[in-house]
Parts: structure tokens; sequence; C-alpha cells
């Protein structure tokens, strides 16, 4: 601590005021020197100048100086002349040494004190750092905890604590296995760190059981392996979910019934029209399988009279189709790269909201660009261009692509067609399902290829009104 006080003279500020105070220390101690000359040499007191003016001196500037103080000793001492040059050489070398050990004292303690400055720089740094991270993490609507190798949990946010133990005890201390058991078989097992996500099981401290969607890391430290984890409850997204896939489970139904229906009706029309035919045939009077006959067919008759028509019955609403088309370009991409296909995105700008059903109208788009990649597998141009356009109150979603094309345009629309891959039900639903939110879905003939549109019903203000 005194050396570092004593050092801290020798501050920038002090530099002209120590420089003049050292010339002027030479300037007396050679006048003293001077006046004492028959009796004492006083050489020896450069050195407190010296060692004053070598805190700011350079070194070519302390060797010069250390020469100038040897000189002014030589020149006022009393000593015997025959040794001077020995005498003036050793004294340049002791001067010389202060000056240049007070510099490297002074260098170094500038050097540790920048060091100190920078690693209290990082500790502030790390600090406000681990305050940041501290108020997010118990800010955070995720849950997030961590554990160590044994599945003790080392930390756990309010968030975790509610979807663990909402009202029970606190969790750091309690083992994660109870909780969420993947994550305990994650943090034991033998391989090494990885960063992964996963669904699980999860069990709160009240025995309810709930889908947990779980992003979690493992790594090593001094203390042993650890598991850090954030994860929420799905359980209300999984619900959401299969409510929505039964709601369209049941609408492709009542879409795929009312094709059946329309088809019996069709042969039983036929069949009927033989049967009253036969009829007139005297012979078959009384016959008990012919008048059977005549009731099943009667009995299919009525059967497909249930027709289910789904044309303006379904639930729609205003829809973003920038943001469906969004998630439609994150779905397909990968398999058009997949298939070598080149994808043309046609950016029209502003596209303003449709009444539609999103997750009917994500099926749609995914079921024409299946098709389109399918059509072009033997292709030797492999190109699909999709664009949306705005007119008036349509907007209308192009998918054009270069395959083979379609052979017999005017039947595309029916089910059950002997030449399409399945049962021929695609374009028939997704027609159905368009002209259920008011829209509809057109093919577009082309030379080479082929373009289906699906047209849309704009959402203006004054219709959001009427619907309000």
């Amino acid at each position: 601590m005194r050396v570092s006080a004593a050092l801290s003279i020798y501050a920038p500020e002090n530099r002209r005021r120590l420089l003049a105070l050292a010339a002027v220390v030479v300037a007396l101690v050679a006048v003293i020197d001077w006046c004492t000359k028959p009796y004492i040499s006083l050489g020896f007191l450069y050195l407190f100048p010296i060692m004053i003016a070598g805190g700011f001196l350079t070194r070519p500037q302390i060797v010069s100086f250390a020469v100038l103080c040897a000189l002014l000793q030589e020149e006022f001492s009393n000593l015997p002349q025959g040794d001077a040059w020995p005498r003036l050489i050793l004294s340049s070398a002791g001067f010389i040494g202060t000056g240049l050990l007070i510099s490297e004292l002074l260098r170094n303690r500038r050097m540790v004190l920048d060091h100190l400055h920078e690693v209290e720089m990082q500790v502030l740094a790390r600090r406000q750092a681990e305050d940041q991270l501290q108020v997010l993490v118990t800010s955070s609507p995720a849950a997030i905890i961590t554990m160590d190798g044994d599945g003790t949990i080392l930390l756990a946010n309010e968030a975790a604590q509610q979807a663990l133990a909402p009202g029970g005890a606190s969790l750091p201390g309690q083992n994660a296995g109870a909780y969420l058991p993947a994550l305990l078989t994650a943090v034991q097992s033998k391989t090494q760190n990885f960063r992964t996500a996963l669904q699980c099981k999860g069990h709160r401290d009240n025995g309810e059981v709930f889908l947990a969607g779980v992003w979690f890391s493992t790594y090593s430290s001094s203390a042993g392996t650890r598991l850090a984890a954030i994860f929420v409850d799905l359980s209300d997204d999984l619900r959401s979910r299969e409510d929505l896939n039964l709601d369209y489970l049941l609408t492709n139904t009542r879409i795929l019934m009312s094709a059946v229906s329309h088809e019996i009706r069709n042969l039983c029309g036929a069949a009927l029209v033989v049967h009253r035919n036969l009829e007139k045939v005297s012979e078959l009077g009384g016959n008990a399988d012919f008048e059977a006959l005549g009731t099943l067919i009667h009995g299919l008759e009525q059967i497909s009279a249930m027709e289910l028509r789904s044309s303006t019955q379904q639930p729609r609403s205003a829809v973003d189709l920038t943001g469906v088309l969004d998630e439609l370009r994150v779905l397909i991409d990968t398999v058009a790269a997949e298939h070598e296909i080149a994808m043309h995105w046609v950016e029209t700008g502003a596209i303003p909201l449709v009444w539609a059903d999103r997750y009917g109208l994500m099926q749609i788009f995914l079921n024409l660009t299946k098709n389109s990649i399918r059509a072009m597998e033997s292709s030797e141009t492999k190109k699909l261009t999709i664009s949306a356009t705005v007119q008036q109150e349509l907007v209308t979603v192009r998918f054009e692509d270069s395959g083979i094309g379609i052979a017999d345009p005017l039947r595309i629309f029916r089910p059950f067609q002997h030449s399409a891959q399945g049962a021929g039900l695609g374009l028939y639903v997704s027609r159905a399902l368009v002209k259920s939110f008011g829209g509809d879905l057109v093919y577009e003939h082309r030379n080479r290829g082929c373009c289906f549109n699906v047209v849309l019903e704009r959402v203006t203000h004054a219709k959001e009104s009427a619907n309000a």
C-alpha cells in the first residue's frame, strides 16, 4: 500500500511540476556540490532528480539525463582525476539503472492498474449480465429449471413453480424425476453433452398429468453434469389441435358422404329405370326376388337422399393470407428442394384479409402443391410458381406448375376417378372446402403444365361492420 501511494505521485497531471522540480534539484545539487568541492562530494544526491524524472521520461531521455548528472558529479567532485573515466562510467550506469528501474516500476504499475480496471469492468459486466439473466429467468412466462447429475433441482423460476407445484413446496432441492421423468433419464444418461427438444409427460404435485414441450441441454461443470431446461404446458394446444382435427375430420366426412351419396343416387336412378322397364314383363309379375330387388333399389335411393350439402354452412373468419403463404413456404421449400423443383414466389405487395378458415386454407394449399410436385416427377423442367393477386372484391392465389398437365380438365373435380392417384378425392374435397368459405377453386387452361386458382372473397370494412 505504501509503495502504491508513493508511486501515485507520478500521475500524468503532475508531469510538468515534477520535471521542473527535478531540474531545480539538479541545479541545487550542482551548486551545493560546487560550493563544497574542497571538502566533500554530493554527487549521490543526483539520484533524487533521476528518480523524479524517471517516471515521465522515455528510455533515451533517461539515459541522457543520467549521463548529464554523472558529468555534473564528476565536474564538481574533489575525487582524484586519474580515475575519472571509470568513475564516470560507473556513475552513469548507476544513474541510468535507477531511472530505468523507476520507469519500469511505473510501467508495470500502469499495466497492473489497467488489468485491474479491465477485471473490474468484466466483473461489473458479468454482474449486470447475471442480474439481467436473473430478471429474465424470474419474469419468464416459460418454466425454467436446472438440475444436477442426480436429478436434484438446483434452480426453478416462478413459472416452473406454478407449472409443477402450484401452492406446494419449493422446487429447489426436490428430485426432478417426480415431475419430468424424461429429464431425469437424460441427465443420468452416459452420452456426451447434447442439446435437443422433446415432448414428454409431466406430473404436477397434485397428481395431474400434462403434456410438456421441453428444450434442454446438458453440460459439464466442476461439480459434475448439469442440465438446464425450458418447458411449457402444451395440454391446451394439444386439445385445441385435436378438436380442430376432429372438426375437419367431420367436415371432410360430410363432403365424402355427399360424394358417395351422389354416386349412389346416380346408380340408383339408372337401376330404377331398368326395374320399371322390367315391370312391364308379365313373367316377372309376382316374382319375390324381383320385388325384393325393387325394395333394395328404393332403400338405396332413400339413403342417397341423405346427401349432406356444405356449401356455405362452414364457419369462416378474416384470415391473414400473407401469414398463411409464409407458413406454406416454410412447409414446402425443403420438399421442393429435395425434388429439385425451382420455387418462384411472386411478390404482389400488400395482400388484404380474406374470408376463410386458416387451417382449411392451409390444407387446400398443401394439397395443390403436393399435386404439382407429383405431376413434375417426370418433367425435364420443374418449376412451381405461387402468386397472389387482388382484383376488386376477390383475392386469387395461383398455383402454376410445369408438369405433365391434365388430360381431361372436365372431370378433374369429380370424385372417384379411376385415373387419379388414391381415391381421386383431393381436388373434390379442396373445392368443396373453398366453396364453404364463399370462394371457388378453378382450373385455368395451360398449353403446358396446369394452373389452379384459389379464389377467395376479400374482407372489406363494410362487411366487417356487418358481421361485427
